[in-house]
């Protein structure tokens, strides 16, 4: 099924899990972001791209609950199929939200996992935030996780300081996806890391939001980690969203002027 033939089946048969109206939240004349609406579905990979200083981060940062806007709202369908109101919300709330149906990929993997915990322990604390305290079930959780994202399991007792950051970058996907997250936010992913990290890691994430149906929104400068996961993809520039569509369209037949030079990878200061 075409990306386009994908998007058309999630807009008529489902309801969507995250819904965005308006949001904006500006430090300054351009600087922030403004206005910002969509819906994001069901296993949907929402890719938001941009120079340095476009407003993708602070976007991100309010779709994910780190900071509040000054107008606009962001809602949740979660599993019980209740919206929730994402600044309405409690701080509790919105933290349970992270440790459980969410997931944040950061894009210095330091800040996302407890170096001073073992790679067995960084995933196995988000199953206890779940409630599961049976040692044997967070141990057998631990070494799966670690095989599917292609880490030696035998390393389950090592600490996160010894891996190499490609390493640190997938046992933080590990970390995030073992509790069975709904939606996940990934800050420039594969950024810091050499090319041939990259290619795998890549790969790796692929497949499993593939494989788990996973919706994600991801923040990426680099093109072609946008056209190889995105579905849709919003082009930012100045705090504004100057086009959003289908990726595939965006990046093979870019409609705005700014779009047209970020494809060309001729970016204007």
């Amino acid at each position: 099924m075409s990306a386009a033939e994908k998007l058309q089946v999630q807009t008529d048969t489902a309801e969507a899990l995250f819904s965005v109206r308006d949001l904006t939240r500006l430090y300054g004349p351009e600087k922030g972001c403004q206005g910002v609406s969509f819906d994001l579905y069901p296993g949907e990979v929402l890719g938001i791209v941009g120079e340095s200083g476009s407003g993708k981060s602070t976007l991100l940062s309010l779709l994910s609950g780190r900071c509040p806007p000054d107008r606009g709202s962001v809602s949740y369908r979660d599993s019980n199929g209740q919206w929730v109101d994402l600044y309405s919300a409690s701080e509790a709330q919105r933290r349970t939200l992270l440790r459980t149906e969410w997931g944040f990929v950061e894009q210095n993997p330091r800040d996302g996992l407890r170096m001073g915990v073992s790679a067995g322990a960084n995933i196995g604390e988000r199953l206890m935030a779940q409630g599961v305290r049976n040692y044997g079930e967070l141990r057998a959780a631990g070494l799966d996780w670690l095989k599917q994202v292609e880490i030696d399991p035998a390393r389950i007792d090592d600490l996160p300081r010894t891996f190499s950051g490609g390493m640190q970058q997938r046992l933080q996907i590990a970390r995030n996806l073992v509790s069975s997250p709904r939606l996940v936010f990934m800050d420039e992913p594969t950024g810091g890391l050499d090319v041939s990290v990259q290619a795998r890691l890549l790969d790796l994430l692929r497949g499993l939001v593939r494989e788990l149906d996973l919706a994600v929104v991801i923040v990426t400068h680099d093109l072609a980690v946008a056209r190889l996961l995105a579905d849709r993809l919003m082009v930012m520039r100045r705090s504004h969203v100057v086009e959003a569509g289908l990726t595939d369209q965006i990046l093979d037949d870019p409609q705005h002027p700014y779009s047209q030079l970020l494809v060309s990878s001729v970016l204007q200061p």
